[in-house]
């Protein structure tokens, strides 16, 4: 007869697997998403109050959009855990590596998306709660299903990628207004030349797994470069509105501009060259650009 005690997991075998687990989980929720959204949404509260801001219903309305963000990233791994487990840089997610089963997976996500918008239904206001449920409709029911057939899809993700810090306005200050649509347009144009270069990187790994982005479509990469640099150059302009509707001053003017040459110059040079030293350039130019326009903003609010 077999020993009842012979599968058990010893108790210190356990204690080993605990923090594995919950790290996996913590990875499900993309934490350096998380970081970002974090970021975003605490500037576009801090901005839209009229005063000082109170820390605790900031706090409520920040983790409560980081909720919504990380339940929608743990629900996108699971729809996508198939094509992740084709790509080099994704196979080794929990999902497609087979660490936590899809219906763990869905369960955390559905319990931090419902977590978030509670929290902002409570600690915020509807527009926010409804501006939350909005990128979660979007990010699943749109953008998801998208990345496989159009590489339109980039634009429509690039709409709850902008989202997070028109929440933290709406929840502060009450209403969108210009100054969230603002903040929007920011955040909304600047995704585009970060993630061309990020398509451009990893386009192999994208043909793999048969997502149809610019660079797999068009693998000569014009149309790529084209887009990082119209996205660019727009940027310039939208990122100078906080100035000219008063939510800023003209040291923050005069940062916004030298960052917006700088990105664009990248771009120009991504779309001339089409080489991954390019791309890397302009994507690491993006990665700093977003945090010091914040900073700059908030250190500068009128």
């Amino acid at each position: 007869m077999k020993d009842a005690h012979a599968d058990a997991v010893p108790v210190g075998l356990q204690a080993t697997r605990t923090p594995a687990r919950i790290a996996d989980f913590v990875a499900l929720a993309k934490p350096r998403l998380n970081l970002l959204v974090v970021a975003t949404s605490a500037a576009g509260y801090y901005l839209g109050s009229p005063s000082t801001p109170e820390l605790w219903p900031m706090a409520l309305a920040v983790v409560g959009t980081a909720l919504v963000a990380g339940g929608a990233a743990a629900l996108n791994q699971l729809y996508e855990r198939d094509t992740d487990a084709l790509m080099r840089r994704t196979r080794t997610r929990p999902l497609p590596d087979g660490r936590v089963p899809p219906n763990e997976a869905r369960l955390f996500g559905l319990a931090l998306s419902i977590a978030g918008l509670a929290l902002l239904g409570v600690g915020a206001n509807y527009l926010a709660t409804l501006l939350a449920a909005a990128t979660l409709a979007i990010y699943l029911v749109v953008y998801t299903p998208m990345k496989r057939r159009s590489p339109l899809a980039t634009l429509v993700g690039a709409v709850p990628g902008a989202l997070p810090p028109v929440i933290g306005w709406a929840a502060s200050h009450g209403s969108i207004a210009s100054g969230g649509a603002a903040l929007f347009a920011i955040v909304f144009l600047w995704q585009i030349p970060h993630f061309m270069a990020i398509a451009w990187l990893y386009r192999e790994d994208y043909e793999k797994a048969g997502f149809p982005l610019l660079p797999v479509v068009e693998p000569d990469g014009r149309t790529t470069g084209r887009q990082a640099v119209v996205y660019a150059a727009a940027l310039l302009p939208a990122s100078l509105v906080p100035t000219l509707i008063g939510l800023s001053g003209m040291a923050y003017f005069m940062v916004a501009a030298v960052l917006g040459v700088v990105l664009i110059s990248l771009a120009i040079g991504f779309a001339r060259s089409r080489s991954d030293h390019a791309a890397r350039l302009l994507f690491r130019a993006s990665i700093i650009y977003l945090p010091l326009i914040w900073i700059t903003m908030i250190a500068d609010k009128v």
